[in-house]
């Protein structure tokens, strides 16, 4: 979503490092750049008037001027006042220290993804120790009960049985009950949308938070959506007294608007976003991350953390005795690719690498990663396990074998092979400079040779 936004803003501060000395004029410029870059994202005049005020004000301090790198100065001001827009930098954990179970109800339209939003929200509960229960309460949108008992058994969380015809608060009630008996800790409320604001559908939402006096009351935006998502979060929590936000759809192509106005808007912090189908695609959100991703910083932080999620610690344990043991074999390869998965798509990852969004772009042009890294994958295990633990045993005929197996061609096999081999003499040094050197490479990704 912010790529278009990150090649402005890096434009801009190019600009200014070709400054050998910066004055007030040439920040003012600068500033009025930042302006036009912010206003074009859709963010909200208002909050693109205060944070310019707010960015100049301190960009033309004598702390600025008289320093050595300027430049560098303005870019490291700038990227804490975006910070200080979307949140003051904290990350917002979830209230839940309450007599369980604990109701969190999900509000907003009708197609800003609510319902895959409650699967991703319970998931990432339960990996933190909670017994979440799904309740469907919304009764308008067709399919909308089954939708989420679907969600729900993608990732094996329970859903209360709800119909068609009952009233929204009853279920809710019910939900309440059944979770008490069951030891449910969580309830997690599906509400109904509707396509825009109405006194009805707020009439309801107010009538379920009577009733279950929920510990949050998250409100989903569909990121896509710019300022309308920031004006609709508005009337919601006037009626409601939201206690956050979760941005839906921020791996969208949209403008960004809504995440750098919403928090500056509402007064409500941004607890989650969502970033992509997959269900488990739901992060904490944090501010000054956030901000440094929108300025082609990177993100390392976030990037372990997805790594320590992603990969289990006694299958790397496994792994790295069977690097002591078999050496770097094509096995082994196919293992780290399959760990590389679970943390999402090459192009996620690369964006929280420092300085990777040049190389990303390329990458892209040259049609990879994933579509290769899939290919990869599919040569690899079209071949016997004495193939991919002794990759000399492939001549001629088994090449045309696990192309056609593959479905790809003798090229591709030969392609692989040869990268590999270059890989595995990599390996090679590594493992002689010792443990330290091995450990090094594993942390780096395995030598992934691609």
């Amino acid at each position: 979503m912010f790529d278009n936004l990150t090649d402005k803003f890096d434009a801009v501060f190019k600009k200014l490092r070709g400054h050998g000395r910066l004055t007030e004029q040439n920040i003012q410029e600068a500033m009025r750049e930042v302006r036009l870059v912010l206003l074009e994202a859709d963010v909200n005049f208002r909050v693109v008037k205060n944070f310019i005020a707010s960015v100049t004000e301190r960009a033309v301090g004598q702390e600025v001027l008289k320093s050595l790198t300027p430049a560098q100065q303005v870019i490291k001001v700038v990227r804490e006042e975006l910070g200080r827009l979307m949140g003051e930098g904290e990350a917002y954990e979830l209230d839940l220290a309450a007599r369980p179970p604990v109701s969190i109800m999900l509000c907003g339209l009708q197609g800003a993804g609510k319902t895959t939003t409650c699967g991703k929200l319970g998931l990432k509960l339960r990996r933190d120790k909670r017994s979440p229960l799904l309740v469907p309460a919304d009764i308008y949108r067709p399919a909308a009960i089954e939708q989420l008992k679907t969600v729900g058994r993608q990732m094996d969380i329970p859903v209360f049985d709800s119909q068609p015809g009952q009233d929204p608060v009853v279920i809710c009630e019910n939900a309440r009950r059944y979770a008490e008996l069951n030891g449910y800790d969580t309830l997690i409320l599906d509400t109904a949308g509707r396509l825009h604001i109405d006194e009805e559908l707020m009439g309801e939402l107010v009538r379920i938070k009577a009733s279950l006096q929920p510990r949050e009351i998250l409100f989903v935006a569909d990121a896509m959506t710019g300022q309308d998502a920031v004006n609709v979060a508005k009337s919601f929590d006037e009626k409601l007294d939201i206690t956050g936000v979760i941005l839906s759809k921020l791996d969208g192509d949209a403008r960004g608007g809504a995440a750098l106005s919403i928090r500056a808007v509402t007064g409500k912090p941004i607890k989650f976003v969502g970033l992509g189908e997959k269900l488990d695609a739901l992060e904490v959100f944090h501010p000054d991350r956030m901000a440094q991703r929108i300025l082609g910083m990177g993100d390392v932080l976030s990037l372990i953390e997805k790594a320590q999620t992603a990969v289990d610690k006694e299958q790397a344990a496994d792994l790295e005795q069977k690097l002591r043991k078999e050496g770097f074999t094509l096995e082994t390869f196919r293992d780290q690719l399959q760990a590389i998965k679970k943390m999402g798509s090459m192009e996620s990852i690369l964006k929280m690498i420092p300085g990777a969004g040049k190389a990303m772009k390329q990458v892209k042009d040259m049609g990879m990663p994933d579509k290769e890294l899939k290919k990869i994958e599919a040569i690899i295990c079209s071949m016997t396990p004495k193939e991919r633990r002794d990759h000399r045993l492939i001549n001629g005929s088994r090449r045309l074998r696990i192309a056609k197996g593959s479905g790809t061609t003798v090229q591709d096999v030969n392609q692989l092979l040869k990268r590999f081999t270059e890989a595995q003499k990599m390996m090679k040094k590594m493992q002689k400079a010792g443990p330290k050197g091995l450990k090094g490479m594993l942390g780096r990704g395995g030598g992934l040779p691609f």
